[in-house]
């Protein structure tokens, strides 16, 4: 059970420390024009970690700081509403993000009585901002979805994306193409929406509602098509656009989705190319706060996927090297070698190691059983020789961590809830309509 506040958590601590700052203890907190909220889905604590080691020079005496270790304020739990246990789904915790409520898993902003749930979006929108989501999934995918719609079943992907028709959301940066008809697609345009689908069309916006689906389904995975579009750039477009565009400012959701997929698939070399792809995104954000310091940027994770331990099998090791040196996915090192006569070369100089003669031969048979039996077993040997360890693969109950920078950006500081996060936000939203 929720406690009850007289006001929202986010005003409430606005208000203190405004207190504090009318008795010279601390300067008042500024509140934003702008604010950015960032989720890495799937990624806990472990992503975070194995991510520094990943970037770790090994020729220097120290371990770098990554941009989360300099960014991290404080940390969040997950849970969804009781009815549905402890261990959140994706939906259920970006309802939570997005409305400062706790729902059953699967429902899309609305309630366990599935009635519609107030999104951050709907509130900005309500006071003249602008709103835009960029993420790396589908765009009617269950993160981008709990802010634009409401639906009792995250799966009905095809009735979400109608409901964006309504959502006057000002862009839509990511996959999904294939949820979206050719008819709904012209109802869009009708509706002043312009349609990209290649990175040279979207270089040519400069002004006005964007729709971009560049895929299918998911953007391409980053270690096997490091050339193609990613949510970085799409982040970097959204910013420019954005900022131009409302004088009132806006709010901007991007997810860095795929690490969940990677998590999901106990993959840790597509896991960490996916990581490095949101620390840019987050470094593209943080950057442009400092030229605008009414911005605020919040980065934060659904919850945890995969179980992901540094270091497995009693061992006190782990081979970042190895994890660093994989030139392609498993997937995609599979489908290159199950077909092909001399596949151990192949598979060689795109895992990045020489194979031992039992690894050979596990893979031979692996071969003999199928793509999805091979890409697993590729996973199993590298999974091993890197010394990484998984316990499920699914979500895990563990806490996430919360990153914070600019105006307000100290309400995150400690412990709180995921339900807290957005009350925080929406209480700095600006107080009425504006005009």
């Amino acid at each position: 059970m929720r406690f009850v506040y007289a006001l929202p958590v986010g005003l409430s601590l606005l208000l203190v420390a405004q207190a504090q700052a009318a008795t010279g203890l601390i300067p008042a907190p500024t509140v934003p024009k702008n604010i950015i909220i960032m989720v890495g889905d799937g990624m806990g604590p472990s992503f975070t970690s194995a991510y520094r080691y990943y970037k770790d020079d090994p020729a220097t005496e120290e371990v770098e700081q990554t941009v989360f270790d300099r960014l991290l304020v404080g940390m969040a739990s997950t849970y969804p509403h009781k009815q549905s246990g402890y261990i959140t789904d994706s939906a259920a915790a970006a309802t939570a993000l997005a409305t400062g409520v706790k729902t059953y898993n699967g429902a899309v902003s609305v309630d366990i009585n599935q009635q519609p749930l107030s999104t951050i979006m709907q509130q900005a929108k309500a006071r003249n901002m602008a709103t835009a989501i960029v993420v790396s999934a589908p765009v009617t995918h269950a993160t981008p979805a709990a802010f634009l719609a409401h639906h009792k079943d995250r799966k009905q992907a095809k009735e979400i994306a109608k409901q964006y028709l309504n959502s006057d959301v000002d862009l839509m940066l990511g996959g999904g193409r294939a949820n979206f008809s050719q008819s709904l697609l012209e109802q869009f345009k009708a509706k002043g929406y312009q349609l990209v689908e290649s990175q040279a069309q979207l270089e040519g916006v400069n002004t006005g509602k964007v729709i971009g689906l560049f895929a299918e389904q998911q953007l391409p995975w980053r270690i096997d098509q490091p050339q193609a579009i990613n949510i970085n750039q799409l982040t970097d477009k959204a910013l420019q656009l954005l900022s131009q565009q409302n004088p009132h400012g806006f709010v901007l959701l991007v997810e860095g989705s795929l690490i969940d997929w990677a998590g999901h698939s106990n993959d840790i070399a597509t896991a960490m190319h996916e990581m490095d792809e949101f620390a840019n995104s987050i470094e593209t954000v943080e950057q442009f706060s400092r030229q605008h310091p009414d911005t605020l940027m919040v980065v934060t994770a659904d919850h945890n996927t995969g179980g992901l331990s540094i270091g497995a099998n009693s061992k006190y090791q782990w081979d970042s090297a190895l994890v660093k040196g994989i030139n392609a996915s498993p997937n995609a090192i599979a489908t290159q070698i199950i077909d092909q006569q001399d596949w151990q070369p192949i598979a060689t100089n795109l895992l990045g190691f020489e194979l031992t003669a039992a690894e050979l031969e596990q893979l031979k048979q692996a071969r003999m059983q199928g793509q999805k039996l091979l890409t697993n077993k590729l996973k199993d040997i590298i999974n091993l020789r890197s010394y990484t360890g998984w316990t499920t693969h699914g979500h895990t109950g563990v806490d996430v961590q919360v990153f914070a920078t600019g105006p307000g950006a100290q309400l995150f500081n400690g412990h709180q809830d995921n339900t807290d996060i957005a009350d925080k936000l929406m209480s700095l939203l600006p107080a009425k309509t504006l005009k």
